[in-house]
């Protein structure tokens, strides 16, 4: 049985759905005009009890569709017998065959099934008509002519519908499957999202929050260390704690939304690495060279260039036992260079798997920048990070 049409099926399946509810406005017009009128009594009287026995019938089949006992097959032979009441009991009735052709594709399930309740229709108003009038060979002739060329176009609905219908189906198909692309392109980029915020935050606490657990840990060792011979020094390393512990508890509030995110003063980039370089000489004793020229830029490339700074200082403290660090920001016609050199026991590059170097790497991607590293096994490491930006002076 043809449920109602959805959104997107084809021009005929809407067609037959209009249709079979224009068929209800039609009879339900002709049986007022007929109970009303000075219709004899056997057509005023025949007429709405065949129209209401098919009515109820309709709205059973409708109302229960799965019902097994009120199957659509059973509704189409109570169409063919009232159709042919009909016309019985009025001339001209067997118009109503016509109205209903709709109803014979609508409540089948095949061709085959449409073809021959569609002629049992033609059947049903042959019969009835002639029996009214008198059965005779022409009046039987006349009905059969008149029918035959309404089940003419019944086949050609017949005919139609099973097309719109795989139509149909196709449709609902391709929207079905458009639908499920949809969600799981929704659930990639999902994932996607979700993977790259992970991978933010982790950037993020490695360059923060873990860069000053270790800066904590390595000053309270030398505090600890340095107590019963130099306790001056051990009070000025106890004071950067204590600062160093203040600056991760504000990234850590950056980090969940409590403050502006960053953890950045505002100022030049080069007052900002000046002030990063200040401390690392106080923890670490180390001779820092600085060049900073005054390169004015935004925000993010200011924290950008903050972090690969406090990532290269971190690695120089952990690993480089150097004596001396180089630091130059220079400005160039096509950005920002930022140059860390460091005379310590240097590294194979090929062989660093860190999450430090790959961070600094992303961090600058983000901006269209690149990183160099250059290193070999006692001579000492460059990094140099390069950052564009466009046109910004």
């Amino acid at each position: 049985m043809l449920q109602r049409p959805q959104r997107g099926d084809p021009f005929w399946i809407w067609a037959l759905h209009w249709w079979e509810w224009l068929s209800w406005a039609l009879i339900a017009l002709v049986t007022l005009i007929t109970v009303l009128g000075d219709a004899p009594a056997t057509t005023r009287y025949g007429l709405p009890a065949l129209v209401a026995v098919l009515a109820l019938c309709y709205a059973l089949v409708r109302g229960y569709p799965d019902n097994p006992v009120l199957r659509p097959y059973g509704y189409l032979c109570v169409l063919v017998a009232v159709l042919g009441g009909l016309s019985y009991v009025g001339d001209g009735l067997g118009v109503f065959y016509t109205v209903t052709l709709a109803q014979f594709a609508v409540f089948v399930d095949s061709l085959r099934s449409a073809v021959v309740y569609t002629g049992l229709g033609a059947l049903a108003i042959t019969v009835g008509g002639t029996l009214r009038e008198g059965w005779r060979a022409d009046v039987l002739a006349a009905n059969a002519v008149s029918s035959l060329a309404v089940y003419a176009v019944g086949i050609l609905i017949a005919l139609l519908t099973p097309r719109a219908l795989a139509q149909r189906d196709e449709r609902a198909i391709l929207r079905a499957e458009l639908s499920s692309a949809r969600l799981e392109l929704a659930e990639v980029y999902q994932r996607q999202g979700a993977a790259e915020e992970r991978e933010r935050l982790a950037r993020e606490i490695h360059d923060t929050l873990a860069q000053g657990f270790a800066s904590i840990i390595v000053l309270a060792e030398a505090a600890r260390s340095g107590l019963a011979v130099d306790a001056g020094r051990s009070a000025l390393q106890l004071q950067s704690i204590e600062q160093t512990a203040r600056e991760n508890l504000a990234e850590a509030r950056d980090l969940v939304g409590a403050a502006p995110r960053s953890g950045v003063a505002a100022g030049s980039v080069a007052t900002t690495l000046r002030r990063t370089l200040d401390r690392f000489t106080e923890d670490t004793g180390l001779v820092v060279t600085a060049e900073l020229a005054d390169v004015d830029c935004d925000q993010p490339t200011r924290v950008a260039l903050l972090r690969c700074t406090q990532e290269s200082l971190a690695n120089i403290r952990k690993h480089a036992a150097a004596g001396e660090v180089g630091v130059v920001l220079a400005r160039h016609p096509g950005g920002v260079e930022l140059e860390i050199t460091d005379d310590g026991c240097g590294f194979v590059v090929e062989e660093s798997h860190g999450f430090g170097l790959d961070g600094m790497r992303k961090r600058l991607a983000e901006f269209g920048g690149d990183l160099l590293v250059t290193s070999s096994l006692g001579g000492g490491t460059r990094i140099l990070a390069t950052i564009p930006l466009n046109g910004q002076e």
